[in-house]
């Protein structure tokens, strides 16, 4: 199930920039006191983030607007920063899935993760058409990241190049999220696709870099993810006709 979180100025579900809206008195309405005036850029269009991604932002959220919710128990499912357990986790079963990645600036690291101990997500996103795919560590990764690829135009089977991309990069446990404005910053050279045992599911192969740094959602602060490859599952199970 995706959600869409409305984090600053930056709706996670949006196609299109959302535009500053001055609140009045919300009263003891919890729905809009959740609403935050961020005082950064838009997105034009940034990467809806999977469920249990969501759940981290929103915790965050209720932390930045005094929400008198009871915060989870550390270590509890689907705490904010809880460690994912790492007990038979791999990308693929097929053992040849990976994300590789370099990135500098307010986050500094060279990622290489291989298919063991790495939690890897992809499905088919409607708007605009293509696949989202998400990469994680499933413990003890420093700094704890979570990357997510939104590429655009991608068709099931189908091999491409030039493809726009978009790029989220959060820090798991903080408030640190990084997003690209839209899917021009960041480019696929080349992308392959291969079935896997379950109906419309495909093993996705990709290589790109960005030319442009993602910025903070909130705070200051830019990532530059110069080079990226990558190697996981995305299930077109979901396509509407």
């Amino acid at each position: 199930m995706l959600m869409t979180v409305t984090f600053g100025r930056v709706n996670f579900g949006a196609t299109r920039e959302q535009p500053v809206r001055r609140l009045k008195a919300t009263g003891s309405d919890p729905a809009r006191s959740n609403k935050i005036l961020g005082s950064r850029g838009n997105m034009e269009e940034m990467i809806p983030i999977f469920a249990r991604q969501a759940l981290i932002i929103i915790g965050f959220l209720a932390a930045a607007t005094g929400d008198a919710a009871a915060p989870a128990a550390p270590g509890a499912p689907g705490a904010p920063g809880a460690p994912v357990k790492n007990t038979a986790v791999a990308c693929l079963a097929s053992g040849d899935g990976y994300l590789r990645a370099k990135l500098a600036g307010a986050v500094d690291a060279n990622i290489d993760w291989p298919n063991s101990g790495t939690r890897c997500e992809g499905e088919f996103r409607e708007k605009p058409p293509g696949v989202r795919l998400s990469f994680q560590r499933a413990s003890g990764a420093k700094p704890n990241l979570l990357l997510v690829f939104g590429l655009t135009g991608v068709k099931e089977g189908l091999s491409a190049r030039e493809v726009k991309t978009n790029l989220t990069v959060i820090v798991q446990g903080t408030s640190r999220i990084f997003g690209t404005l839209g899917d021009s910053r960041c480019t696929v050279d080349s992308l392959t696709q291969r079935p896997l045992a379950a109906e419309h599911t495909y093993r996705i192969e990709a290589r790109g870099f960005c030319t442009q740094p993602a910025h903070a959602v909130r705070g200051k602060g830019d990532v530059l993810v110069s080079t990226f490859e990558f190697a996981g599952p995305v299930a077109y199970d979901a396509q509407k006709d």
